[in-house]
């Protein structure tokens, strides 16, 4: 059992390392984030990289239902595909006013069409025609547990 105070010492390391909600170069050219964390030489454990995963999806989660209130209409798989594509764009979602159009209105052929006619599809490579082909037809394509 530590004898030494968690409080004192969190408070002692955040004084000496700070604290970055950044990304960042430390003094001596490591990677860094957080208190102080070496990511350079430690990267993330398993419980962090999850921890980011659920607060990033929560925020894609809010980000559509403030955003594009019918989406939550949709069937499974097209939920996922615009949480997936929420999730890798952010706002920038919302730069695809066809797309948005079409899959408002189930028109799942032009929003698929939508999908891969656009600079992200040539970015993403295979994830856009994947998420396309879920999107036309409703069914998961080549997708972990399909």
């Amino acid at each position: 059992m530590s004898t030494y105070d968690a409080v004192r010492l969190k408070a002692e390391l955040t004084r000496d390392e700070d604290r970055r909600s950044r990304i960042y170069t430390d003094t001596v050219g490591k990677v860094s984030g957080g208190i102080g964390r070496n990511l350079t030489d430690n990267g993330f454990r398993d419980n962090e990289i999850d921890l980011m995963y659920q607060n990033d999806i929560a925020e894609s989660e809010a980000f559509l239902d403030r955003s594009l209130t019918w989406w939550r209409g949709l069937d499974d798989v097209r939920q996922r595909v615009m949480m997936n594509m929420a999730f890798n764009m952010s706002s920038r979602l919302l730069g695809f006013p066809k797309f948005l159009a079409a899959a408002r209105q189930g028109n799942w052929s032009a929003a698929s069409d939508e999908m891969l006619d656009s600079v992200w599809a040539k970015q993403v490579g295979e994830r856009a025609q994947r998420l396309a082909q879920m999107m036309l037809t409703g069914v998961s394509s080549g997708s972990p547990g399909a």
